[in-house]
């Protein structure tokens, strides 16, 4: 993080940082916690006692959470968004939904134990929404269901409740998100053609789906590939001890927060992050297995052949 960046974090942190740390400088503070959650490690650069070091963390993710939550913009960016993803020819799209795991070593969740995190992205690699703390035992469409995300489409009827777009052809498309081939196929939420032989059973029209589809799922992965190369401590290697188990969907979170944070501040990932992020891919999640609603094949269909139409111009 550039000079200026931190300035201005510390600027936006202090007044909820100083009436709990009254000996400790608020830069010092903030420098501490940025230093474990980039390198998974306490610094005693920083002059601070390793004890206060970890309160410190924690007091620094908790304002990041308390102060920052506005750069969570599905609400309040949404026009910004659909702009974004209309250059890719995706026309009324709110962002793209996807999973990664955090591992943990919790025996009660197996082996390879870790908890999920649900998040939607932006065309730009911010996360718009994020949901964290699911443990590996729920599959992807019991937790999508009991997010927050999917309540305020379905029961409140809060997102994606605005106009549809009007296509070339007349077929209209509702307001939708892309979702992982793990997830249900709903009329807000388009996930990919599937088949075990795409070639020989997809037309051009399911073929441009597919392609525009898995270009934009790309975004998930970068959102959480940036995460973890930036915040080391978020890293796919690492494994997260019983005791602190409670704490990692919080810290999670917080991570978020400042990755929108610094991509908002055109902070450049190093030569040396982007290698640790390209290392480590999310392994996948097996595809959904349910009927898809009618209205969202319907939906999906129609998008498909737009996108088919706009790639035969080019």
């Amino acid at each position: 993080m550039s000079k200026p960046s931190f300035s201005h974090l510390l600027h936006l942190l202090t007044p909820s940082l100083a009436p709990s740390f009254p000996h400790i400088a608020p830069d010092c503070v903030l420098a501490a916690a940025l230093f474990r959650l980039a390198h998974a490690a306490i610094a005693r650069r920083f002059g601070i006692a390793p004890l206060e070091a970890c309160r410190a963390f924690f007091a620094v993710c908790k304002a990041v959470v308390d102060n920052l939550g506005h750069l969570f913009e599905l609400r309040t960016g949404s026009e910004r968004v659909v702009v974004g993803f209309g250059l890719s020819s995706l026309p009324n799209c709110f962002g793209v939904l996807g999973l990664a795991r955090f591992r943990i070593d919790d025996s009660l969740l197996g082996q390879n134990g870790c908890l999920m995190v649900q998040a939607l992205v932006d065309s730009e690699g911010r996360f718009l929404d994020v949901s964290a703390g699911w443990p590996s035992t729920m599959n992807p469409e019991t937790i999508l269901r009991e997010s927050k995300i999917y309540h305020e489409v379905e029961e409140y009827k809060e997102l994606l409740n605005g106009p549809c777009y009007n296509l070339h052809d007349g077929n209209l498309i509702p307001q939708y998100i892309l979702g992982e081939s793990c997830f249900p196929l709903l009329p807000w939420l388009l996930t990919p053609y599937n088949s075990a032989n795409e070639e020989d059973s997809f037309g051009s029209a399911e073929r441009a789906f597919n392609c525009a589809h898995g270009n934009a799922m790309e975004l998930v992965g970068n959102a959480f590939g940036g995460l973890r190369a930036r915040w080391q401590l978020l890293a796919t290697s690492r494994k997260w001890n019983l005791e602190c188990i409670e704490h990692l969907p919080f810290v999670v979170v917080a991570g978020c927060l400042l990755h929108n944070f610094v991509v908002k501040c055109n902070e450049k990932m190093s030569d040396e992050g982007v290698g640790k992020g390209c290392l480590e891919k999310e392994e996948g999640f097996p595809a959904f297995d349910g009927v898809g609603d009618e209205n969202a094949v319907r939906v999906r269909d129609a998008l498909a052949m737009h996108l088919s139409r706009m790639s035969s111009r080019k």
